[in-house]
Protein backbone atom coordinates (compact mmCIF):
# COMPACT_ATOMS: atom_id res chain seq x y z
CA UNK A 1 0.00 0.00 0.00
CA UNK A 2 3.00 2.37 0.65
CA UNK A 3 4.65 1.95 -2.22
CA UNK A 4 1.25 2.51 -4.36
CA UNK A 5 0.61 5.97 -2.10
CA UNK A 6 4.28 7.13 -2.98
CA UNK A 7 3.48 6.14 -6.55
CA UNK A 8 0.36 8.02 -6.68
CA UNK A 9 1.69 11.31 -4.91
CA UNK A 10 5.17 11.16 -7.86
CA UNK A 11 2.16 11.42 -10.99
CA UNK A 12 0.52 13.76 -8.78
CA UNK A 13 3.44 16.18 -8.20
CA UNK A 14 4.11 15.76 -12.12
CA UNK A 15 0.51 16.67 -13.17
CA UNK A 16 1.39 19.91 -11.25
CA UNK A 17 4.91 20.68 -12.55
CA UNK A 18 3.24 20.82 -15.96
CA UNK A 19 0.86 22.98 -15.60
CA UNK A 20 1.68 26.22 -17.22
CA UNK A 21 2.15 29.10 -15.49
CA UNK A 22 1.58 32.98 -16.32
CA UNK A 23 2.81 36.04 -14.00
CA UNK A 24 0.51 39.05 -13.53
CA UNK A 25 0.66 42.06 -10.98
CA UNK A 26 -3.16 41.72 -10.23
CA UNK A 27 -5.52 38.61 -11.03
CA UNK A 28 -9.13 39.35 -11.23
CA UNK A 29 -11.65 36.77 -10.97
CA UNK A 30 -15.13 37.90 -12.75
CA UNK A 31 -15.39 39.75 -16.33
CA UNK A 32 -18.63 41.58 -15.33
CA UNK A 33 -18.77 45.20 -13.87
CA UNK A 34 -17.22 45.12 -11.17
CA UNK A 35 -14.23 42.67 -12.69
CA UNK A 36 -13.60 45.29 -15.57
CA UNK A 37 -13.70 48.46 -13.63
CA UNK A 38 -11.56 46.89 -11.04
CA UNK A 39 -8.82 45.70 -13.87
CA UNK A 40 -9.11 49.00 -15.93
CA UNK A 41 -8.19 51.14 -12.64
CA UNK A 42 -5.57 48.52 -11.74
CA UNK A 43 -4.07 48.70 -15.38
CA UNK A 44 -4.38 52.94 -15.09
CA UNK A 45 -2.04 52.71 -12.03
CA UNK A 46 0.53 50.52 -13.75
CA UNK A 47 -0.16 47.04 -13.30
CA UNK A 48 0.02 43.93 -15.43
CA UNK A 49 -3.55 42.73 -15.00
CA UNK A 50 -5.29 39.78 -16.09
CA UNK A 51 -9.10 38.94 -15.93
CA UNK A 52 -10.68 35.15 -15.17
CA UNK A 53 -14.67 34.86 -16.52
CA UNK A 54 -16.15 31.53 -16.94
CA UNK A 55 -18.19 32.67 -19.45
CA UNK A 56 -17.32 33.01 -23.00
CA UNK A 57 -18.21 36.82 -22.97
CA UNK A 58 -17.32 39.71 -20.55
CA UNK A 59 -20.26 41.94 -19.55
CA UNK A 60 -21.78 39.19 -16.64
CA UNK A 61 -25.56 39.62 -15.73
CA UNK A 62 -25.43 42.73 -17.73
CA UNK A 63 -25.82 41.22 -20.47
CA UNK A 64 -29.57 39.67 -19.89
CA UNK A 65 -30.54 43.17 -18.20
CA UNK A 66 -31.88 44.88 -21.66
CA UNK A 67 -34.10 47.34 -19.46
CA UNK A 68 -32.81 51.22 -19.46
CA UNK A 69 -31.39 52.40 -16.32
CA UNK A 70 -27.77 51.95 -15.96
CA UNK A 71 -25.03 55.02 -16.37
CA UNK A 72 -27.04 57.73 -15.10
CA UNK A 73 -24.26 58.27 -12.39
CA UNK A 74 -21.15 57.09 -13.83
CA UNK A 75 -21.76 58.17 -17.81
CA UNK A 76 -24.19 61.02 -16.81
CA UNK A 77 -26.86 59.26 -19.50
CA UNK A 78 -29.59 56.86 -19.50
CA UNK A 79 -27.84 52.76 -20.97
CA UNK A 80 -29.29 49.70 -21.05
CA UNK A 81 -27.53 46.60 -19.13
CA UNK A 82 -25.26 45.47 -22.75
CA UNK A 83 -24.78 49.27 -23.39
CA UNK A 84 -23.26 49.78 -19.92
CA UNK A 85 -21.20 47.24 -20.27
CA UNK A 86 -20.04 47.21 -23.73
CA UNK A 87 -18.34 51.03 -22.78
CA UNK A 88 -16.18 48.97 -20.99
CA UNK A 89 -15.55 46.13 -22.90
CA UNK A 90 -14.52 48.62 -25.15
CA UNK A 91 -12.76 50.59 -22.68
CA UNK A 92 -10.94 46.45 -22.18
CA UNK A 93 -10.36 45.95 -25.25
CA UNK A 94 -8.47 49.07 -26.21
CA UNK A 95 -5.61 47.91 -23.15
CA UNK A 96 -3.57 45.04 -23.08
CA UNK A 97 -5.01 43.48 -19.99
CA UNK A 98 -5.24 39.59 -20.58
CA UNK A 99 -8.18 38.10 -20.77
CA UNK A 100 -8.86 34.09 -20.09
CA UNK A 101 -12.49 33.37 -21.42
CA UNK A 102 -14.70 30.57 -20.82
CA UNK A 103 -12.23 30.04 -18.09
CA UNK A 104 -13.14 28.61 -14.96
CA UNK A 105 -11.30 29.21 -11.31
CA UNK A 106 -11.20 26.18 -9.17
CA UNK A 107 -9.01 27.91 -6.37
CA UNK A 108 -7.01 30.24 -5.13
CA UNK A 109 -3.39 29.67 -3.12
CA UNK A 110 -1.15 31.86 -1.19
CA UNK A 111 2.53 31.57 -0.93
CA UNK A 112 4.99 33.81 1.02
CA UNK A 113 7.83 35.94 -0.73
CA UNK A 114 8.68 33.68 -3.62
CA UNK A 115 9.77 35.51 -6.89
CA UNK A 116 9.12 39.44 -8.46
CA UNK A 117 6.05 40.15 -9.79
CA UNK A 118 5.33 40.81 -13.29
CA UNK A 119 6.87 44.03 -13.37
CA UNK A 120 9.60 42.89 -11.79
CA UNK A 121 8.94 43.82 -8.19
CA UNK A 122 11.20 42.36 -5.44
CA UNK A 123 10.00 41.85 -1.98
CA UNK A 124 12.06 45.05 -1.07
CA UNK A 125 8.45 46.73 -2.65
CA UNK A 126 6.46 45.20 0.76
CA UNK A 127 4.15 42.76 -0.95
CA UNK A 128 4.90 39.52 -0.13
CA UNK A 129 2.34 37.59 -0.72
CA UNK A 130 2.04 35.42 -3.96
CA UNK A 131 -0.96 34.06 -4.88
CA UNK A 132 -1.64 31.46 -7.49
CA UNK A 133 -5.11 30.66 -9.08
CA UNK A 134 -6.01 27.98 -10.97
CA UNK A 135 -8.30 27.47 -14.06
CA UNK A 136 -9.98 25.22 -16.02
CA UNK A 137 -10.54 26.09 -19.86
CA UNK A 138 -11.71 23.84 -23.20
CA UNK A 139 -7.46 24.24 -23.23
CA UNK A 140 -7.17 22.34 -20.46
CA UNK A 141 -5.12 23.57 -17.00
CA UNK A 142 -3.85 26.82 -16.53
CA UNK A 143 -2.30 28.72 -13.05
CA UNK A 144 -1.64 32.51 -13.18
CA UNK A 145 0.17 34.17 -10.18
CA UNK A 146 -0.19 37.98 -9.16
CA UNK A 147 0.80 40.14 -5.90
CA UNK A 148 -3.00 40.72 -5.49
CA UNK A 149 -6.11 39.21 -6.59
CA UNK A 150 -9.29 40.89 -6.81
CA UNK A 151 -12.43 39.06 -6.52
CA UNK A 152 -15.63 40.11 -8.97
CA UNK A 153 -17.39 36.80 -9.23
CA UNK A 154 -20.86 38.56 -8.58
CA UNK A 155 -23.98 37.01 -6.88
CA UNK A 156 -26.50 34.31 -7.23
CA UNK A 157 -29.98 34.09 -7.32
CA UNK A 158 -31.96 31.90 -3.88
CA UNK A 159 -33.64 29.24 -5.12
CA UNK A 160 -36.61 27.11 -3.92
CA UNK A 161 -35.11 25.03 -1.93
CA UNK A 162 -33.20 27.38 -0.13
CA UNK A 163 -36.68 29.57 1.09
CA UNK A 164 -38.26 25.88 1.56
CA UNK A 165 -41.70 26.40 -0.26
CA UNK A 166 -43.82 23.00 0.31
CA UNK A 167 -45.94 21.15 -2.65
CA UNK A 168 -45.06 18.85 -5.95
CA UNK A 169 -42.17 19.40 -8.05
CA UNK A 170 -43.57 20.26 -11.17
CA UNK A 171 -41.62 22.25 -14.19
CA UNK A 172 -42.48 25.39 -14.31
CA UNK A 173 -41.07 27.15 -10.93
CA UNK A 174 -37.79 29.44 -12.56
CA UNK A 175 -35.58 32.36 -10.44
CA UNK A 176 -36.41 35.84 -12.04
CA UNK A 177 -32.42 35.85 -13.20
CA UNK A 178 -32.82 32.30 -15.27
CA UNK A 179 -35.86 33.40 -16.92
CA UNK A 180 -35.00 36.48 -17.63
CA UNK A 181 -32.25 35.36 -19.59
CA UNK A 182 -34.33 32.80 -21.59
CA UNK A 183 -36.63 35.58 -22.93
CA UNK A 184 -33.43 38.41 -23.51
CA UNK A 185 -30.70 35.96 -24.33
CA UNK A 186 -32.34 32.54 -25.63
CA UNK A 187 -35.57 34.10 -27.00
CA UNK A 188 -37.56 31.35 -25.21
CA UNK A 189 -40.69 31.80 -23.47
CA UNK A 190 -40.83 30.85 -19.75
CA UNK A 191 -44.88 30.01 -19.89
CA UNK A 192 -47.94 31.88 -20.22
CA UNK A 193 -49.57 32.89 -17.04
CA UNK A 194 -47.03 33.55 -14.13
CA UNK A 195 -46.99 34.64 -10.22
CA UNK A 196 -43.71 36.10 -8.90
CA UNK A 197 -42.73 35.70 -5.55
CA UNK A 198 -40.89 38.71 -4.42
CA UNK A 199 -40.28 42.28 -4.86
CA UNK A 200 -37.00 42.60 -5.16
CA UNK A 201 -35.72 44.58 -8.65
CA UNK A 202 -35.26 41.55 -10.43
CA UNK A 203 -38.66 40.71 -9.86
CA UNK A 204 -40.08 43.89 -10.45
CA UNK A 205 -38.64 44.28 -13.73
CA UNK A 206 -39.18 40.60 -14.97
CA UNK A 207 -43.58 41.25 -14.28
CA UNK A 208 -43.00 44.17 -16.57
CA UNK A 209 -40.81 42.08 -19.44
CA UNK A 210 -43.24 39.22 -19.06
CA UNK A 211 -46.36 41.54 -19.16
CA UNK A 212 -44.54 43.51 -22.78
CA UNK A 213 -43.87 39.54 -24.14
CA UNK A 214 -47.56 38.63 -23.73
CA UNK A 215 -46.87 36.32 -20.34
CA UNK A 216 -49.86 37.45 -18.29
CA UNK A 217 -48.27 38.28 -14.96
CA UNK A 218 -51.46 37.19 -12.35
CA UNK A 219 -49.79 39.50 -9.27
CA UNK A 220 -46.32 39.73 -7.45
CA UNK A 221 -46.34 38.47 -3.85
CA UNK A 222 -44.63 39.69 -1.00
CA UNK A 223 -43.66 38.16 2.22
CA UNK A 224 -43.05 41.60 4.49
CA UNK A 225 -45.09 44.21 4.55
CA UNK A 226 -43.45 46.87 1.76
CA UNK A 227 -41.87 46.61 -1.82
CA UNK A 228 -38.00 45.47 -1.61
CA UNK A 229 -37.17 46.74 -4.92
CA UNK A 230 -36.22 50.51 -5.75
CA UNK A 231 -39.39 52.89 -5.94
CA UNK A 232 -39.37 53.82 -9.40
CA UNK A 233 -38.97 50.29 -10.40
CA UNK A 234 -42.02 50.10 -8.23
CA UNK A 235 -43.93 52.81 -10.65
CA UNK A 236 -42.32 52.09 -13.73
CA UNK A 237 -43.11 48.03 -13.66
CA UNK A 238 -45.72 47.65 -11.80
CA UNK A 239 -48.05 50.55 -10.68
CA UNK A 240 -47.72 51.75 -15.05
CA UNK A 241 -48.86 48.16 -16.08
CA UNK A 242 -51.71 47.79 -13.65
CA UNK A 243 -49.90 44.41 -12.19
CA UNK A 244 -50.81 43.82 -8.45
CA UNK A 245 -48.66 43.70 -5.76
CA UNK A 246 -49.38 41.87 -2.25
CA UNK A 247 -47.63 42.26 0.43
CA UNK A 248 -47.55 40.31 3.53
CA UNK A 249 -48.49 37.26 1.37
CA UNK A 250 -46.15 34.74 0.12
CA UNK A 251 -46.63 31.21 -1.60
CA UNK A 252 -47.30 28.31 0.79
CA UNK A 253 -47.49 25.55 -1.81
CA UNK A 254 -46.84 24.57 -5.24
CA UNK A 255 -49.52 23.06 -7.19
CA UNK A 256 -48.99 20.52 -10.50
CA UNK A 257 -47.27 17.70 -11.08
CA UNK A 258 -45.52 17.50 -15.25
CA UNK A 259 -46.06 21.59 -15.19
CA UNK A 260 -47.29 24.34 -12.71
CA UNK A 261 -51.32 24.40 -12.26
CA UNK A 262 -51.37 27.22 -9.75
CA UNK A 263 -49.76 28.05 -6.45
CA UNK A 264 -51.50 28.76 -3.16
CA UNK A 265 -50.92 32.03 -1.44
CA UNK A 266 -51.43 33.02 2.22
CA UNK A 267 -51.05 36.13 4.03
CA UNK A 268 -48.58 36.01 6.72
CA UNK A 269 -48.42 37.92 10.53
CA UNK A 270 -46.18 40.44 12.39
CA UNK A 271 -44.03 37.35 12.52
CA UNK A 272 -44.24 36.48 8.99
CA UNK A 273 -45.72 33.15 9.81
CA UNK A 274 -48.88 31.88 7.39
CA UNK A 275 -51.75 33.07 8.57
CA UNK A 276 -54.62 29.96 8.90
CA UNK A 277 -57.85 30.08 6.58
CA UNK A 278 -56.26 33.18 3.95
CA UNK A 279 -55.19 30.51 1.97
CA UNK A 280 -56.36 30.66 -1.90
CA UNK A 281 -55.06 29.42 -4.77
CA UNK A 282 -54.01 31.45 -7.79
CA UNK A 283 -54.05 29.66 -11.02
CA UNK A 284 -50.92 29.76 -13.10
CA UNK A 285 -48.09 28.00 -15.31
CA UNK A 286 -45.02 29.57 -14.13
CA UNK A 287 -43.77 30.33 -11.03
CA UNK A 288 -40.91 33.22 -10.84
CA UNK A 289 -38.60 33.82 -7.32
CA UNK A 290 -37.52 36.79 -6.97
CA UNK A 291 -36.03 36.21 -3.16
CA UNK A 292 -32.66 37.41 -2.75
CA UNK A 293 -29.25 37.32 -3.93
CA UNK A 294 -26.20 35.51 -2.45
CA UNK A 295 -22.31 36.72 -2.80
CA UNK A 296 -20.90 33.58 -4.57
CA UNK A 297 -17.95 33.58 -2.44
CA UNK A 298 -16.77 29.92 -2.23
CA UNK A 299 -13.73 30.65 -4.17
CA UNK A 300 -13.41 33.07 -1.11
CA UNK A 301 -13.89 30.74 1.74
CA UNK A 302 -11.21 28.22 -0.17
CA UNK A 303 -8.95 31.18 -0.03
CA UNK A 304 -9.01 31.24 3.13
CA UNK A 305 -11.17 34.56 3.57
CA UNK A 306 -13.19 35.51 6.35
CA UNK A 307 -17.21 36.30 5.49
CA UNK A 308 -19.43 38.61 7.28
CA UNK A 309 -22.61 36.68 8.22
CA UNK A 310 -25.00 40.05 7.64
CA UNK A 311 -23.41 40.41 4.04
CA UNK A 312 -22.58 37.13 3.67
CA UNK A 313 -19.57 38.61 1.29
CA UNK A 314 -16.03 39.38 2.40
CA UNK A 315 -14.60 41.37 5.77
CA UNK A 316 -12.68 44.09 4.23
CA UNK A 317 -11.01 47.55 5.49
CA UNK A 318 -11.06 50.80 4.02
CA UNK A 319 -8.68 49.71 0.58
CA UNK A 320 -11.47 47.07 0.41
CA UNK A 321 -8.87 44.28 1.18
CA UNK A 322 -9.96 41.15 2.91
CA UNK A 323 -7.98 39.87 6.20
CA UNK A 324 -5.85 37.48 3.42
CA UNK A 325 -3.07 39.80 2.48
CA UNK A 326 -3.32 40.94 -1.42
CA UNK A 327 -6.87 39.61 -1.85
CA UNK A 328 -9.36 42.47 -2.61
CA UNK A 329 -12.91 41.93 -2.99
CA UNK A 330 -15.85 44.25 -4.60
CA UNK A 331 -19.20 44.50 -6.75
CA UNK A 332 -21.66 42.35 -5.67
CA UNK A 333 -19.41 39.38 -4.17
CA UNK A 334 -18.95 41.36 -1.35
CA UNK A 335 -22.67 42.75 -0.77
CA UNK A 336 -25.65 43.49 -2.97
CA UNK A 337 -25.66 47.08 -4.66
CA UNK A 338 -28.60 48.78 -6.01
CA UNK A 339 -27.05 50.21 -8.79
CA UNK A 340 -24.18 49.06 -11.31
CA UNK A 341 -23.15 52.65 -10.93
CA UNK A 342 -22.12 52.05 -7.31
CA UNK A 343 -20.48 48.74 -8.21
CA UNK A 344 -18.39 50.37 -10.68
CA UNK A 345 -16.99 53.06 -8.40
CA UNK A 346 -16.36 50.91 -5.53
CA UNK A 347 -14.42 48.18 -8.08
CA UNK A 348 -12.40 51.22 -9.05
CA UNK A 349 -11.47 51.53 -5.72
CA UNK A 350 -10.65 48.07 -5.33
CA UNK A 351 -8.47 48.15 -8.62
CA UNK A 352 -6.15 50.73 -7.50
CA UNK A 353 -5.32 49.69 -4.06
CA UNK A 354 -5.05 45.88 -5.50
CA UNK A 355 -2.26 47.64 -7.53
CA UNK A 356 -0.93 49.55 -4.58
CA UNK A 357 -0.58 46.75 -3.03
CA UNK A 358 1.23 44.67 -6.39
CA UNK A 359 3.52 47.09 -6.90
CA UNK A 360 4.40 48.25 -3.61
CA UNK A 361 3.30 52.05 -3.63
CA UNK A 362 0.47 51.78 -1.02
CA UNK A 363 0.50 52.97 2.35
CA UNK A 364 3.19 50.67 3.49
CA UNK A 365 3.46 49.66 7.12
CA UNK A 366 0.30 48.07 8.45
CA UNK A 367 -0.68 49.72 11.93
CA UNK A 368 -0.62 47.83 14.55
CA UNK A 369 -4.27 48.61 15.98
CA UNK A 370 -7.65 47.79 14.21
CA UNK A 371 -11.22 48.97 14.41
CA UNK A 372 -14.14 46.75 14.12
CA UNK A 373 -17.00 48.35 12.71
CA UNK A 374 -20.52 46.86 13.77
CA UNK A 375 -24.25 47.66 12.69
CA UNK A 376 -26.90 48.40 15.16
CA UNK A 377 -29.93 49.47 15.71
CA UNK A 378 -32.32 48.98 12.09
CA UNK A 379 -29.06 48.78 10.28
CA UNK A 380 -28.95 45.70 8.59
CA UNK A 381 -25.13 45.82 7.88
CA UNK A 382 -21.92 48.23 8.04
CA UNK A 383 -18.82 47.99 5.54
CA UNK A 384 -15.85 47.97 5.60
CA UNK A 385 -15.58 45.32 8.11
CA UNK A 386 -12.39 46.90 9.57
CA UNK A 387 -10.64 49.93 9.85
CA UNK A 388 -6.90 50.34 9.71
CA UNK A 389 -5.99 53.96 8.49
CA UNK A 390 -7.10 57.64 10.23
CA UNK A 391 -8.36 58.77 6.90
CA UNK A 392 -11.72 59.60 5.72
CA UNK A 393 -14.08 56.62 5.26
CA UNK A 394 -17.08 55.71 3.69
CA UNK A 395 -19.20 53.57 5.36
CA UNK A 396 -21.90 51.76 3.33
CA UNK A 397 -24.94 49.84 4.89
CA UNK A 398 -28.76 48.81 4.74
CA UNK A 399 -31.66 49.13 6.87
CA UNK A 400 -33.31 46.10 8.11
CA UNK A 401 -36.79 47.81 7.11
CA UNK A 402 -38.32 51.16 6.17
CA UNK A 403 -38.02 53.93 8.56
CA UNK A 404 -39.67 57.16 8.01
CA UNK A 405 -37.26 58.96 10.80
CA UNK A 406 -34.07 57.72 12.01
CA UNK A 407 -30.50 59.24 12.40
CA UNK A 408 -27.48 57.53 11.99
CA UNK A 409 -25.14 57.68 15.00
CA UNK A 410 -21.62 56.68 14.90
CA UNK A 411 -20.58 55.47 18.68
CA UNK A 412 -17.09 53.96 20.37
CA UNK A 413 -16.48 52.87 24.12
CA UNK A 414 -20.06 54.28 24.72
CA UNK A 415 -19.70 57.84 23.72
CA UNK A 416 -21.22 59.19 20.61
CA UNK A 417 -18.85 60.75 18.26
CA UNK A 418 -21.01 62.12 15.31
CA UNK A 419 -24.28 62.14 14.12
CA UNK A 420 -26.10 62.55 10.65
CA UNK A 421 -29.71 64.34 9.89
CA UNK A 422 -32.89 62.90 10.66
CA UNK A 423 -34.18 61.25 7.38
CA UNK A 424 -36.32 58.30 6.17
CA UNK A 425 -34.46 55.32 4.97
CA UNK A 426 -35.33 52.00 3.01
CA UNK A 427 -33.88 48.41 2.94
CA UNK A 428 -34.02 48.63 -1.55
CA UNK A 429 -31.82 51.88 -1.15
CA UNK A 430 -27.91 51.37 -0.52
CA UNK A 431 -26.98 53.94 2.48
CA UNK A 432 -23.25 55.82 2.38
CA UNK A 433 -22.25 57.54 5.51
CA UNK A 434 -19.01 59.72 5.87
CA UNK A 435 -16.40 58.98 8.63
CA UNK A 436 -14.24 61.82 8.91
CA UNK A 437 -10.45 61.01 10.09
CA UNK A 438 -10.67 63.05 13.14
CA UNK A 439 -13.78 60.65 14.54
CA UNK A 440 -11.27 57.80 14.01
CA UNK A 441 -8.45 59.14 15.85
CA UNK A 442 -11.24 60.13 18.35
CA UNK A 443 -12.10 56.48 18.90
CA UNK A 444 -8.75 55.33 19.22
CA UNK A 445 -7.95 57.82 21.56
CA UNK A 446 -10.29 56.26 23.40
CA UNK A 447 -9.02 53.09 23.57
CA UNK A 448 -12.05 51.37 21.42
CA UNK A 449 -11.25 48.50 19.52
CA UNK A 450 -14.80 48.63 17.56
CA UNK A 451 -16.80 51.23 16.22
CA UNK A 452 -20.85 50.71 15.99
CA UNK A 453 -22.92 52.71 13.50
CA UNK A 454 -26.32 52.40 14.51
CA UNK A 455 -28.86 53.62 12.65
CA UNK A 456 -31.84 55.04 15.31
CA UNK A 457 -35.69 56.02 14.50
CA UNK A 458 -36.70 58.52 16.08
CA UNK A 459 -40.13 58.03 18.24
CA UNK A 460 -43.21 60.59 17.62
CA UNK A 461 -43.66 62.71 20.59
Amino acid sequence: MATLDMRDGRAEAGAVASVSTKAFDVVVIGGGPAGMAAALAAHKAGAHVAIVEREQHLGGILRQCIHPGFGLSHFKQELTGPEYAQRFIDQVRATDIALFLGSMVIGIDSGEGAGASASGVDEASGATAVHTVTLMSRAGMLQLTGRAVVLAMGCRERTRSEIKIPGSRPAGVFTAGLAQRYINIENLKPGSRAVILGSGDIGLIMARRCTLEGISVEGVYELMPYANGLRRNVKNCLEDFGIPLHLSTTVTRVIGHDRVEGVEVSQVDEHLAPIAGTERIVPCDTLLLSVGLIPENELSVGAGVELDPRTRGAVVDQSLQTGVPGIFACGNVLHVHDLADNVTTESERAGAAAAAYALGTGAGTVPDWELTVSPAGVAGYALPGRITAVALTKLNFRVRRPVDAARVRILAEGEELLAGKVRAFKPSVMESFPLPAKVIQRALDLGAREIILSVDPIEEA
